[in-house]
């Protein structure tokens, strides 16, 4: 019985030993630690800068890991108070009732909407109650507004998309517009509005191309000096929301934020064709 005894003790010993230096490996690991990832959900208009900054971030800090996805404004708004990801993106600015839930509204940057029609449009200049009446369609054909005899095609994005939220709020037309198509993307917004004679849009002035026109508001080009100034209509801001300050985040989220105000970051933020707002 001595023998069997001493057996069975030197095999409890030898598994205890292995699962201690399991979990001392565990725990001295530090690649998976949720203390070294960034999680950013939210705004489709932000992906071109969040790629560029995330994709700067961690060749400069390959122990970081940054995630994002593009899920619209109110939804990664949502995630952010629900507590599932670290920074919640938006192209508008926070509501009261959000900053009121413990929302901090963040800057990161300024974007002009713009006006778009596809090539063969000849209506350059629009003023802001004709805009309002073709998207809430009391002006149906281009001709009433010197262009050619066709229907206008309206265009604009999804319910709960940061860019709609924005424009809606800033032509005072929530709730009002009749559109043709909702679309659940920036892209998809430039993309349909290029195919389709007689359409009209908007989307995230950094994502304009020779695809498309760009239409004045007021006689006023959606440009960076006009939007530094106040006279172009169409702008919102870029905000990464956090729940309480950054100086109260985790390590890695400050971080993200301090490459995000460094000259490095504002230089990827303008090389993206947007706006760094005025501090």
């Amino acid at each position: 019985m001595k023998m069997k005894s001493k057996w069975f003790k030197t095999i409890i010993m030898a598994t205890a030993a292995v699962t201690c230096m399991g979990m001392l490996a565990s725990c001295g690991s530090t690649s998976d630690s949720s203390d070294n990832t960034i999680s950013l959900a939210g705004s489709t208009s932000m992906e071109k800068v969040c790629e560029a900054l995330s994709e700067s971030f961690m060749n400069e800090n390959p122990d970081y890991k940054v995630t994002v996805e593009y899920t619209g404004s109110g939804a990664g708004l949502e995630a952010l108070e629900a507590g599932s990801i670290d920074i919640g993106n938006s192209s508008r600015a926070l509501s009261d009732e959000e900053k009121e839930k413990g929302a901090v509204e963040n800057i990161v940057a300024l974007d002009g909407i713009a006006v778009i029609t596809d090539k063969d449009n000849t209506v350059s200049d629009l003023s802001s109650k004709q805009l309002a009446d073709i998207y809430t369609g009391k002006i149906t054909n281009w001709k009433d507004l010197g262009g050619k005899d066709e229907s206008i095609v309206v265009l604009g994005r999804e319910s709960g998309s940061g860019t709609r939220d924005a424009f809606e709020e800033l032509m005072e037309v929530a709730d009002k517009c009749e559109y043709a198509q909702e679309i659940d993307s920036t892209g998809g917004v430039l993309a349909t509005v290029a195919s389709t004679p007689g359409a009209i849009g908007y989307v995230s002035l950094d994502v304009v191309d020779n695809t498309v026109n760009s239409v004045k508001l007021n006689g006023v080009e959606a440009t960076e000096k006009n939007i530094l100034s106040g006279d172009y209509q169409l702008q919102r801001p870029f905000v990464m929301a956090t729940i309480g300050k950054v100086e109260k985040q985790k390590n890695a989220v400050q971080k993200w934020f301090e490459f995000v105000n460094s000259d490095e970051g504002q230089k990827i933020i303008k090389e993206q064709g947007l706006i760094i707002p005025e501090k």
